[in-house]
């Protein structure tokens, strides 16, 4: 039986986040209730937090990247039972516009996420369209499974670049999406893989997880292949990283651009001409991405366990404000609302 009231971290204002007890959300025709049993601490919230994003207006229970078990079902669902172990899209489109019909939903004018433009999983339940829920193998951890969300972007810029087993690629930033980028290229075939960031914690996962690491422009031109490298992706949204991608992309290459740090940026448009330079803009993904993100996750996992660090929802604050001074050698700080024990009580 689903209790009435949860614990949900609220965002209240600018660098308030606090525990309180607020209604359990009722699941309405076609949706289910997800009892939240992990969930990721995504970059963009960071934004958020300190009132800096226009998507996320207190009091909200933000968190998009989360895995549980089904709670709850609504009116009309039949592809799920009460218990089972699911993540979900929370990228919320129309599923009938054009973009929406043509895999493209992540496009669509209507999507809203879950954890911005409706009540996200930083709590102990979560309401879910069904269409977006998708089931965990037991094989995979309810870590892994929270963390599909973020693979799925990785996935996503990596469907852009066109990445080929022979190309050189270039990663500007270490963090999460940068690593899973990581990982989805060497999933690839990609040997060669060069990240550059100036955080050495951070470098120290992406040497160990068998990339090149640069932590400034000198050392990142010791790695640049004759006449540069086939692909670049920019996962930091500076301006300085996005042309850094211009400059160091041999001619007839791709540059894929997902960070959105800085809303303008002045590129040197004339190289893009002169060397025939692909851009792509990568946001989000599209449902055969996320689709294809478990997959991967399922069959091959994400191998970065060691360096997620896992704490209980009420330390959510003490983990934002550790990401924005020194989160060392962390990929990912993991909530943990519910041990996978405890389902059934």
């Amino acid at each position: 039986m689903v209790k009435e009231t949860m614990c949900a971290l609220v965002y209240e204002g600018p660098r308030e986040l606090n525990m309180r007890q607020v209604p359990v959300p009722r699941p309405e025709k076609g949706e289910v209730l997800v009892r939240v049993q992990k969930v990721g601490i995504c970059g963009s919230e960071l934004s958020g937090y300190l009132g800096q994003n226009s998507l996320r207006k207190p009091p909200l229970v933000m968190g998009h990247e989360f895995a549980g078990r089904i709670a709850e079902i609504g009116e009309g669902v039949t592809a799920f039972q009460v218990g089972d172990r699911v993540t979900a899209n929370p990228l919320v489109s129309c599923g009938k516009c054009l973009d929406c019909q043509s895999g493209y939903a992540n496009l669509c004018e209507k999507r809203v996420l879950i954890g911005a433009g409706m009540p996200g999983a930083f709590a102990e339940y979560v309401r879910v369209p069904s269409g977006n829920v998708l089931p965990l193998e037991e094989n995979v951890p309810m870590d892994d499974g929270a963390l599909t969300e973020p693979f799925a972007c990785a996935v996503r810029i990596a469907a852009l670049a066109e990445l080929k087993p022979y190309d050189s690629l270039l990663i500007i930033g270490a963090g999460p999406i940068g690593l899973l980028t990581l990982r989805v290229a060497q999933l690839y075939g990609v040997n060669r893989v060069v990240v550059m960031d100036l955080n050495e914690d951070r470098l120290s996962i992406v040497k160990a997880m068998g990339g090149i690491p640069a932590a400034n422009a000198e050392q990142l031109k010791k790695q640049i292949p004759v006449r540069g490298f086939r692909k670049s992706v920019d996962a930091v949204g500076l301006e300085v990283t996005r042309q850094q991608c211009v400059e160091y992309t041999r001619p007839g290459g791709t540059v894929v651009f997902s960070g959105l740090h800085h809303a303008d940026s002045q590129l040197p448009i004339n190289s893009f001409i002169r060397n025939e330079l692909t851009f792509r803009g990568s946001f989000g993904y599209t449902p055969a991405d996320f689709h294809f993100a478990l997959k991967w996750i399922s069959e091959k996992g994400l191998q970065l366990d060691q360096w997620m660090e896992k704490v209980p929802l009420e330390e959510g604050k003490a983990c934002f404000e550790k990401l924005l001074s020194d989160p060392g050698p962390v990929a990912k700080f993991i909530l943990e609302v519910e041990p996978e024990s405890s389902f059934g009580e």
